[in-house]
C-alpha cells in the first residue's frame, strides 16, 4: 500500500470498503481530490499538498484493489503524472484543465453506475 507505514493515513473511513467501489467510482474519489488541489494551489498551499497526498493515497488503495489489476499500468501512470505535476517539474506539461477533463469522464461513469 503506502511507501512508508508510518505515514498519515487520511481516509480511515475508506479502508474497508474502498475495494468495493467500482473502478469509475474510485477514479471519481481520486479525481475529487486532484480538484480540491487544483483549486486550493493558489489560495492554501497546504490545504492544496494535503488535498494531493489525499489524491495519491486513495491511488495506492486501487493499486491494492485485486479487481485493478489490469488497469494498473494506467492507475500508476495517473500517479506518476500527478506527481510529476504537483511536485516535480511538470515535465509532461500537464494542466489545470487536462486533469479536470480527464476525471470528469470516471465521474459522469460513476454517476451512471
Amino acid at each position: 500500500m503506502l511507501a512508508n507505514s508510518k505515514q498519515n493515513i487520511f481516509h480511515k473511513e475508506l479502508v474497508g470498503r474502498w475495494n468495493r467501489l467500482s473502478i469509475c467510482e474510485q477514479m471519481a474519489n481520486i479525481g475529487a481530490e486532484v480538484g480540491r488541489a487544483i483549486n486550493w494551489r493558489s489560495r492554501n498551499g497546504e490545504i492544496s499538498k494535503n488535498a494531493f497526498y489525499r489524491a495519491l493515497e486513495l491511488i495506492d488503495f486501487t493499486v491494492d484493489d485485486l479487481k485493478n489489476k489490469n488497469s494498473l499500468k494506467e492507475i500508476l501512470y495517473v500517479r506518476e503524472m500527478l506527481v510529476d505535476y504537483f511536485a516535480g517539474n511538470n515535465v509532461y506539461h500537464s494542466t489545470d484543465a487536462g486533469w479536470n477533463k480527464y476525471f470528469y469522464y470516471f465521474n459522469l461513469a460513476a454517476r451512471k453506475h
